[in-house]
């Protein structure tokens, strides 16, 4: 019999670590199910914690959300959940903000190191039994050009700083002297062409979708490189294969592609100056548990009626910084 409110968990072949959700099973019903069962588990719930955050299958169940207040994504970007019958509604939308940040800055950082000092070149070599001497490239002194400034971007800006990188960033507001990323710009063709690394964070919007293209490219250094650990749909992935057959720019490294997965046939896969990650920069061992914590956690705030943590701004598409 199902006592207290429900809670719908939506998962994939993995469900979440029961003990940890102990602390949500005492107080409501929680529901487990996959996305072909969504429509059927949400009816009479008031609680939606989407553990399988790549999922798009919420759009299609929500005529069925007859009684939901809250939506908490499993991840930092919703996008999935920003379609309009949501938005338009009551319901608060949440997110797992913090998580993933340390691990995606450290990332970041070990692809800048990568191409400075051409790891994969040296493992070419090595491949090849072939003793060579080559000189690398210093990170210190070049200027890393973040787009998009929420927490994920902080953490990569003061982790970039540390090695004595110069920071510059672009976001929604103009600011002065901010302690992390130092001035931040609005005009990201402009910001380009001083920029030796292009790094994007930036949230999926219809402001940001397809914000790298091939007038994007084009503005940036010839030598500079392109670190996608944001969403691939941020860039025009045709304009992006483009600009490195041409040499616009020297190489990138993509956690995130348009589309995922990158189909095997996909030229992206046959660059040799592109590195290719299965969108997995921020999945450090125990993640897993850190987003089910994350998740209860904020059941504790929602329960006991205080306000809950890392509220999404439905008009913007995410937490506002």
């Amino acid at each position: 019999m199902e006592q207290g409110p429900i809670v719908v968990v939506l998962h994939s072949d993995s469900v979440p670590d029961a003990e940890r959700m102990d602390r949500v099973a005492g107080r409501a019903t929680i529901r487990y199910t996959e996305a072909p069962g969504l429509a059927d588990a949400l009816r009479g719930a008031e609680v939606l914690f989407v553990y399988d955050f790549r999922t798009r299958a919420l759009p299609g169940a929500w005529h069925a959300a007859d009684r939901l207040r809250w939506v908490h994504m499993g991840s930092t970007g919703v996008d999935p959940a920003m379609f309009p019958e949501l938005r338009a509604s009551d319901v608060v939308v949440t997110n797992t903000r913090g998580v993933f940040d340390a691990a995606i800055a450290e990332y970041v950082l070990g692809q800048i190191l990568g191409f400075a000092k051409d790891l994969s070149g040296s493992l070419l070599l090595q491949q090849r039994h072939e003793w060579r001497h080559r000189e690398s490239e210093r990170v210190a002194g070049a200027t890393a050009l973040i787009v998009g400034t929420g927490s994920i971007g902080r953490h990569i800006a003061r982790l970039l700083r540390a090695v004595g990188m110069t920071v510059r960033a672009v976001g929604r507001r103009e600011r002065a002297a901010d302690p992390d990323f130092g001035e931040v710009a609005t005009d990201l063709h402009a910001e380009l062409a001083g920029a030796d690394y292009v790094v994007a964070i930036a949230p999926l919007t219809e402001q940001t979708r397809n914000m790298f293209d091939a007038a994007a490219f084009t503005a940036m250094k010839p030598h500079a490189r392109f670190v996608n650990v944001g969403r691939g749909e941020l860039v025009v992935t045709d304009d992006l294969v483009a600009a490195l057959r041409t040499g616009s720019i020297a190489a990138a490294a993509l956690d995130v592609v348009d589309p995922e997965p990158l189909p095997a046939d996909h030229p992206l896969w046959e660059l040799p100056n592109v590195r290719i990650t299965p969108h997995n920069s921020g999945d450090f061992i125990g993640w897993r548990t850190e987003i089910v914590d994350a998740f209860t956690e904020n059941f504790d705030n929602w329960i006991a009626g205080r306000p809950l943590d890392n509220v999404v701004d439905k008009r913007l598409g995410y937490v506002p910084g």
